[in-house]
């Protein structure tokens, strides 16, 4: 039996108890002009506007909850691939003759790389850049190197 089918048996059980004890409950009250029929009646109508009521409820909080879900995938999603860019860029900026030797710390949030660190020229400091560049699902490189000469 599927979540939902299980769910709706368990919703018509508890519906028919609810009726059953609502009439239990109309005709033990004292006497206010109605008939034991039309004491069920109203209090059968008040549990299904309350059953209508929480499964409402119940409808909007399977919705949040799907929406949550699919927020987190999300985020779970671009961190992995965040984590993907930033060690592909240090693969290539150790792959680089230029600049293997230097300690370049590479940060990515969102696909946006960030190098910091130092590097001996411009021209390394670019060559940096460049290849952060190249790697796929980069949408843009922040380049923060110091240019410092290597005595």
């Amino acid at each position: 039996m599927t979540d939902r089918n299980l769910f709706a048996s368990r919703f018509t059980r508890l519906a028919v108890v609810m009726a059953m004890a609502a009439a239990a409950a109309a005709c033990s009250r004292p006497d206010d002009g109605q008939t034991p029929g039309q004491r069920t009646d109203a209090v059968i109508g008040q549990a299904e506007r309350g059953a209508e009521r929480a499964a409402s409820n119940t409808r909007e909080a399977a919705r949040e909850a799907g929406q949550q879900t699919r927020e987190v995938a999300g985020d779970v999603a671009t961190k992995a691939r965040d984590m993907a860019i930033t060690t592909e860029v240090k693969m290539r900026l150790a792959r680089d003759e230029q600049l293997q030797a230097l300690a370049i710390d590479v940060d990515t949030v969102n696909h946006q790389v960030v190098l910091r660190g130092n590097a001996p020229n411009t021209e390394a400091r670019t060559r940096a850049t460049e290849l952060a560049r190249g790697v796929d699902g980069v949408t843009e490189v922040r380049n923060e190197l110091n240019v410092q000469p290597r005595p």
